[in-house]
């Protein structure tokens, strides 16, 4: 990144059930900043208890942003998720104040940090006409027809893709038709126009052992807490199993019980493997990510410090 500095961000991530959300909201009222989002399943309204989602008294304490920000039935990714963030993040620091980008959806922090291959949302409808097409000239004993089209608009992406390289063929030429310019400029120019924030990336990790019994209590205190009711109610409102985040860990494990075909016993035991495993995943994620620094999150005083000094760096060079 370039050293221009242009606000601060400080990165509170790490692996489910660390205690982000905690450590993010103390740090955000010790600092006077604010809170954005960087959970891909605390952006729906009413998944609440399953995605630990902050309180609404919680929120009411400093401001929070990019929660709560679509149905669950409206599509959200990461391409619409680096937008809106990023426009937080101007407005806070707008406001002269840091921003604490609070959340383990790895996939959410890089989008705004250091951009996606563009930032274009996906259109469902043109990549489905696009693969049938596809498909269809492959039949016909014409596999590069797409690879030809795109050749026509942007050599330069072309050239770097293999005409079977079906998924990004696809994905250059819904760019183009959403911009109407050849997705190795949209590329080059989103980069050149990304604001060189500072930030600090912190990763929280209690150790495996401790991991494990924390998701061990957090799934137990989720359906004391009334995930099964919040499923229920969800499905009565119309967001069926189907949605993808109805998809996700724990709302997918409650779809059986409500359609009496398994039982709550069984489907927690199934609820904390996968979220174990949903953390393994997330800490490789993490491992890969240049400059990230690792803390306990119990280690308060040491956390507090290093973000001081952080923040004191970052007036230093303003």
């Amino acid at each position: 990144m370039s050293e221009r500095s242009e606000g601060p961000i400080v990165v509170v991530t790490g692996p489910t059930a660390a205690g982000k959300s905690a450590v993010g909201l103390a740090l955000a009222e010790r600092f006077a900043g604010e809170i954005v989002n960087a959970d891909s399943m605390q952006v729906y309204r009413g998944l609440d208890v399953g995605t630990a989602k902050p309180s609404l008294a919680e929120r009411a304490r400093l401001p929070h942003h990019l929660f709560d920000v679509v149905d669950p039935d409206e599509p959200y990714d990461a391409g619409r998720y680096a937008i809106e963030a990023a426009r937080a993040v101007e407005a806070i620091h707008g406001r002269g104040r840091a921003v604490f980008l609070v959340g383990g959806s790895g996939l959410y922090v890089k989008a705004l940090l250091e951009g996606l291959s563009v930032g274009v949302g996906r259109d469902p409808e043109l990549r489905r006409a696009l693969e049938a097409e596809d498909a269809s000239a492959r039949a016909a004993g014409d596999p590069a027809r797409l690879h030809r089209r795109l050749a026509e608009v942007d050599p330069t992406t072309a050239a770097a893709l293999h005409p079977n390289d079906r998924l990004r063929i696809v994905r250059a030429l819904e760019v183009y038709a959403h911009t109407g310019r050849a997705p190795s400029v949209v590329y080059r120019t989103s980069c050149a126009a990304r604001p060189a924030w500072r930030v600090l990336h912190l990763a929280l990790d209690p150790g495996r052992e401790a991991l494990h019994e924390r998701i061990d209590r957090r799934c137990e205190a989720m359906l004391a807490g009334g995930l099964l009711q919040e499923v229920r109610r969800l499905r009565d409102e119309g967001y069926g199993p189907e949605l993808p985040c109805m998809r996700a860990i724990g709302y997918r494990h409650m779809q059986p019980v409500i359609d009496g075909l398994d039982t709550l016993a069984n489907v927690l035991v199934a609820m904390k493997r996968d979220t174990r495993q949903f953390a393994r995943r997330q800490r490789t994620w993490l491992r890969g990510v240049p400059g990230v620094e690792w803390l306990h999150p119990a280690a308060g005083e040491a956390i507090e410090r290093r973000v001081a000094r952080f923040l004191s760096e970052q007036e230093q060079a303003a």
